[in-house]
């Protein structure tokens, strides 16, 4: 495995940016060792550039699509700015546009179709983009319609169709619960659970009531496959996703015990 560019894109994405840098610049970095990219340096200096500006942005006036913005609102900004371990320089500089995105002459589709040339070649990015905008938005006001519009317009400008931003929605709704919410008979029967819970865990190990025993556990190997702590750490995940990773795999092994259970299987 080459590992230069991840090095290199990391380390620079640290001393520029810190660890969301870091992180951004290891991503880059993959890219560059996998000889997708063709000028790792300028790649990421255009990510870097332009990824916090049209996060914070885009939340701001996500934020404010159904009027004015609430303090719960303003504390899940926060929230996100403190576990992407921003500088204080960095805070002030999300604040800012934070406020920009609020504004009425923002133009959503215009921050987007910006950021889209430094995502395309990187998927996971703009993954990692609608994942904290749904965060903030789930934290924020619930994911109220208004809101849940311009995600969903965000995300079909990243190139998300809707049924994997359905997916995405499930998987951070879960999130932000917690644990599976369930209801089951006096007797604990198979089958009894509530139905939102079983579309979420379908969603989660991206798979459907369609699928058979033994495709819903290929669906559960390839999604604990994809994201082991232990694989991610070994191309480069910087420790502080690694907690992250780690609760993806504790979902997912639950999403399949609730299944299992749904199934009746063994």
């Amino acid at each position: 495995m080459r590992w230069t560019g991840k090095i290199v894109g990391g380390l620079v994405g640290l001393w520029l940016f810190g660890w969301v840098g870091l992180l951004l610049g290891i991503l880059i970095g993959h890219q560059f060792d996998s000889g997708i990219t063709g000028s790792s340096q300028a790649h990421v200096g255009q990510v870097q550039a332009l990824f916090l500006p049209a996060l914070f942005r885009v939340m701001g006036h996500v934020a404010k699509s159904d009027g004015r913005i609430s303090e719960q609102e303003v504390a899940a900004a926060r929230a996100i700015m403190q576990a992407l371990r921003l500088s204080p320089e960095q805070v002030q500089a999300a604040i800012e546009y934070y406020s920009e995105g609020k504004r009425p002459e923002f133009s959503l589709e215009g921050a987007i179709r910006e950021l889209q040339p430094a995502l395309r070649p990187n998927p996971q990015l703009a993954q990692f983009f609608m994942e904290i905008q749904l965060q903030a938005a789930l934290a924020g006001n619930g994911l109220a319609p208004r809101p849940r519009a311009r995600l969903l317009q965000v995300a079909a400008l990243l190139g998300m169709g809707s049924g994997e931003f359905a997916r995405l929605e499930a998987i951070m709704r879960y999130r932000s619960q917690g644990s599976w919410t369930r209801t089951e008979t006096p007797g604990g029967q198979p089958g009894s659970h509530d139905g939102e819970a079983l579309r979420q865990a379908y969603a989660l190990l991206e798979s459907s009531p369609a699928a058979s025993d033994a495709e819903l556990k290929k669906a559960y190997r390839r999604q604990m496959s994809k994201h082991h702590p232990d694989k991610l750490q070994a191309q480069g995940l910087p420790e502080s996703m690694l907690e992250r990773a780690k609760e993806r795999t504790q979902q997912i092994q639950a999403a399949y015990e609730l299944l299992c259970k749904h199934r009746g299987m063994r």
